[in-house]
């Protein structure tokens, strides 16, 4: 592969004029582009993009650092960075974790090496401190509630949403509330203020009204065969509408059927008629690489809506 040194050679110019002609430098006079253009096309010279990159600052390339690909909550945020990012012409690469604080911890190198002009994390695996040594390497944007001023972040006000659900189940009488979570309390911020509020305002509540590691429709099958053999509920919370159909499937033809509530108001939750919370994800990921892009330290709420579907 010929490089730019021997470009130089070939047609008698300076590297530094042979690079003002590859990045469309004004001000070249135009004998010279011509000449130096003919020689580019007859060797089909291609540039370094790396070496370019590092010499502008810039490699037009954002990191998305996500614990999963095939779940519908990161599928609407990652869609909603794809939306945003292809007006400014940036790339989006996606970084998967599954959680792994290592793997994690190999993208945030990554980016220290200005791979990425920036990282924005819809789920993290390590600690927030640990995370932070390494925002002196360009922007870092959180889709998480943090209390940082110094950070830039998006995140759904999820109280409100879990508010509005007890309020629910509260204005129907349904007092034995079963919850399916997709992590554990003790690594989800979620999970762990869903059962903060239900320990507080019901007060049948407890840990077998649990039912955990539910992410897709066979796990929200087995949780509703979990709650109608082991412990009868009246209403469920879910942590999905993927599990929610699970549920669906297996109580339609139950002599009882406990009122679900979904997350996320995927298609599917409309066709069968279930409650579900709208967290306005594509807005979420719009905002998280605005906030990015310009390069601000900032804080948006975004607020739910609850849609009920009575039956």
């Amino acid at each position: 592969m010929v490089t730019i040194r021997e470009l130089a050679k070939m047609t008698g110019y300076s590297t530094t004029m042979i690079s003002r002609v590859l990045n469309d430098y004004p001000y070249v006079d135009e004998k010279k582009r011509k000449e130096i253009l003919k020689v580019i096309e007859a060797t089909n010279y291609r540039p370094n993009s790396i070496a370019r990159n590092l010499s502008l600052g810039k490699t037009s390339n954002i990191g998305v650092i996500v614990p999963y690909i095939h779940i519908p909550y990161f599928e609407q945020l990652i869609s909603g960075i794809l939306e945003e990012a292809f007006l400014y012409n940036y790339k989006v690469t996606l970084l998967p974790t599954n959680y792994d604080k290592l793997t994690e911890l190999n993208y945030l190198e990554e980016f220290s090496t200005k791979l990425y002009d920036g990282l924005i994390i819809t789920s993290k695996a390590n600690n927030f401190k640990k995370i932070l040594e390494y925002q002196q390497y360009g922007p870092i944007v959180f889709c998480d509630a943090l209390q940082d001023n110094n950070v830039a972040s998006v995140y759904i006000n999820r109280k409100k949403a879990f508010f509005d659900i007890l309020s629910y189940f509260n204005e129907h009488q349904v007092t034995k509330i079963g919850i399916t979570t997709g992590r554990d309390e003790h690594i989800s911020n979620s999970t762990k203020l869903l059962l903060k509020l239900a320990t507080t305002y019901l007060s049948d509540f407890d840990s077998s009204y649990v039912f955990g590691n539910c992410m897709n429709y066979k796990d929200g099958y087995n949780a509703a065969k979990y709650f109608y053999e082991k412990n009868p509920v009246q209403g469920i919370i879910t942590n999905g509408d993927e599990v929610s159909t699970g549920m669906h499937e297996f109580y339609k033809d139950k002599e009882f059927f406990p009122l679900l509530i979904g997350q996320d108001n995927l298609l599917i939750s409309q066709l069968l008629n279930i409650s579900t919370i709208d967290y306005h994800l594509i807005e979420c990921g719009r905002q998280a690489f605005s906030l990015f892009i310009e390069n601000k330290k900032e804080t948006i709420q975004i607020e739910p809506t609850f849609i009920i579907r009575d039956k």
